[in-house]
């Protein structure tokens, strides 16, 4: 039962730290929560499921798709909603998060149009693999799930401190000017960014529809809730605070259903953020300020 209840917790944590990573990315260049971004990944759990069910292709297709879909839809984000806000001179540092709310409130009510209320089964002869480790069952599907957190988390990780374009990303996050001073293209630099991030946000869709078999157009609140709750957790713009605040929040909310009330398993994400704020401000991964040190 423990152990059930410990792979469970440890797949539904490595989706959580995957939106999170899309989240942190975004907030560590522009400095801004973006959330829209649990709404573009609601849209990729969509593709992947149309992909899937209605045009019967295989699972690789559908996360290409999904991964398509989401990151076009990121690039419109981008040009659309935030750098008219961002070029502007005098507007407020908080318009661009403005901007990106009623992006998420368009997208889901546009959902709801198209997908209909409810939800929507993700049905997938992959999902069904298993095999026994003791008495233990496990999921082919979990051990996708964690592989590909782990290695979006390092590849991001590794992207970001060794290749030309991430020194380039972190310039550009350090000193929007100073970077384009020095040769940077910062807009591409920031285009970029916001698509890698709803990239990511795709493939977390898919993952979740072949985790839990449906889907529904309500799921990109929660997510984006709790993806938010994660960095806050983990610490602001820090990529591995994202993934140990995910897996962290996952094993507790799944340990809360099982040893625990189910009516609580949402709060749990709430009352985290409360802890870590009152024992640790900058989270489990962030650094402390200037002010903050003094």
């Amino acid at each position: 039962m423990f152990l059930e209840q410990l792979i469970n917790g440890v797949t539904q944590g490595s989706i959580y730290a995957i939106v999170a990573l899309g989240y942190t990315l975004v907030f560590g260049v522009l400095d801004i929560i973006n959330m829209a971004h649990g709404e573009i990944f609601m849209f990729g759990s969509f593709v992947g499921l149309l992909v899937v069910t209605k045009a019967g292709a295989p699972l690789p297709v559908a996360f290409l798709a999904a991964i398509a879909s989401a990151a076009a839809m990121g690039l419109l984000l981008e040009r659309i909603a935030l750098r008219p806000l961002r070029t502007r001179r005098g507007a407020s540092h908080l318009a661009s998060m403005i901007s990106t709310i009623g992006v998420s409130i368009l997208l889901e009510n546009v959902a709801h149009k198209l997908f209909g209320a409810g939800n929507h089964l993700f049905e997938t002869s992959f999902a069904e693999i298993s095999f026994q480790i003791g008495s233990v069952t496990v999921y082919l599907v979990q051990v996708v799930i964690l592989l590909i957190s782990l290695v979006l988390m390092a590849g991001l990780a590794l992207w970001l401190s060794r290749s030309r374009s991430g020194k380039a990303l972190r310039a550009t996050a350090e000193n929007l000017e100073t970077a384009g001073l020095l040769g940077v293209n910062t807009n591409r630099m920031i285009t970029a960014t916001v698509v890698i991030a709803s990239a990511m946000g795709g493939v977390a869709g898919v993952l979740v529809g072949m985790a839990f078999s449906y889907i529904n157009n309500q799921m990109g609140l929660s997510m984006g809730l709790k993806g938010l709750a994660i960095i806050i957790f983990g610490g602001m713009g820090s990529v591995y605070g994202a993934m140990a605040g995910g897996l962290i929040l996952g094993l507790s909310e799944t340990f809360m259903v099982a040893y625990g009330s189910s009516g609580y398993r949402d709060a749990i994400a709430f009352v985290l953020i409360i802890a870590i704020l009152l024992l640790k401000p900058q989270g489990l991964f962030g650094q402390a300020t200037a002010e903050a040190r003094r």
